[in-house]
């Protein structure tokens, strides 16, 4: 067959083979079988909620499971095709063939990081942390462009964008924002975006016009609804409050409305200024922190599982997960995966779904890279 079909297949093949090891595809099969068979139990339906669990898991299986038999039955239909079409010397056909692999190629790329996305709470709606590093002006204006990023990232993905805490820089940029992200799976797609993030730059403040590397971190952590019990004892927690910063109106510095509460056996903080009242803006910063507090939970397992930890780190050299380059050459590298793009104003505008799905994809199969950091 000929090279450019055979590198399109070599494409579905491995995604398919990924979509089968995220998904652990005989017990996915039979798992499925289990589902079918309790939906046609009548008594299921005495219990609609368990019967509501039942069937959304039962759409997401069914839709992962049926899209790569899908794929792998198209892919070995055309694979035929196109060998008789080399048969028979009719080039037309085998050219038409090609493209439809790869299409179908760029499919299964697609579904790929659909199936991915099994985790506990990767359906949830997320929000998204962004803090300044050491550096003053420089990385509180750096931490306002990864800001932007992710809610131009958002917005492309069809999601509702809302920040509920903002504290603005000294003279430029942000000290640190919280976002609230509204969308399905905008926690699964969103949670490898947690760590540091480096930019090395001729800064715009500097007269000197000398390069400047800057640090922000970014932490993700998923929405969650009153179906997952989270007990907070009163007694643990440090309840702030302060005038609110920002944009907002004529309310904004006129009144304590704004809300910090502190988890004080974590230490994890969270803090919400959006509303113009104190008790709705200390509801959302409450949820914010159970929601903290269950993303932790949810890494403690996640690392037993995998025979480590990997603690937040302090955000500084040597615990990056992400390097943007603009000066001298242009360059965004995932320190990760070794996923690479020379246009990072387009990564810069939101453009990250490739460095995501190489994250997503390196969870699954837990294949270390070795990524030189050449910035």
């Amino acid at each position: 067959m000929r090279a450019d079909a055979q590198s399109f297949v070599d494409r579905i093949d491995a995604a398919l083979d990924l979509v089968k090891l995220s998904l652990n595809w005989d017990v996915a099969l039979r798992r499925l079988d289990e589902l079918n068979a309790r939906v046609e139990d009548p008594d299921l339906w005495n219990n609609p909620k368990a019967a509501e669990d039942v069937m959304r898991e039962r759409r997401r299986l069914e839709g992962s499971v049926n899209a790569a038999k899908e794929i792998q039955s198209e892919k070995e239909s055309t694979v035929e095709l196109i060998e008789l079409a080399e048969m028979e010397g009719d080039e037309e056909l085998a050219i038409e063939g090609v493209k439809d692999l790869e299409a179908l190629a760029n499919r299964a790329d697609t579904d790929k990081v659909q199936a991915l996305l099994s985790g506990e709470a990767d359906s949830n709606d997320c929000y998204i942390e962004i803090h300044a590093g050491a550096g003053g002006t420089e990385s509180q204006d750096w931490a306002e462009m990864l800001q932007r990023m992710y809610q131009r990232w958002a917005e492309k993905r069809g999601y509702k964008v809302t920040i509920l805490d903002y504290h603005a820089g000294d003279q430029a940029g942000i000290k640190s924002a919280t976002l609230e992200i509204k969308g399905e799976n905008s926690y699964g797609y969103s949670k490898t975006e947690s760590g540091v993030h480096r930019l090395v730059r001729i800064s715009p403040y500097d007269s000197a016009a000398k390069r400047h590397t800057s640090f922000s971190s970014v932490w993700v952590y998923p929405i969650i609804d009153d179906s997952i019990e989270i007990e907070v004892n009163e007694s643990d927690l440090k309840i702030d409050t302060y005038r609110a910063s920002g944009s907002g109106g004529q309310h904004v510095n006129t009144t304590d409305s704004a809300v910090r509460i502190t988890h004080i056996p974590s230490g994890i903080v969270a803090a919400s200024q959006n509303d113009r009242s104190q008790h709705k803006n200390r509801a959302t910063a409450m949820g914010m922190l159970k929601s903290r507090l269950y993303e932790a939970e949810l890494q403690r397992r996640e690392a037993e599982a995998l025979g480590e930890y990997e603690a937040k780190t302090e955000i500084g050299w040597g615990h990056q997960i992400r390097s943007y380059v603009l000066q001298p050459y242009q360059q965004v590298k995932d320190l990760r995966t070794g996923v690479v793009s020379t246009a990072p104003s387009d990564v810069l505008d939101g453009d990250i779904d490739n460095f995501i799905a190489a994250a997503l994809a390196q969870r699954v199969t837990g294949e270390a890279v070795d990524v030189e950091d050449d910035a």
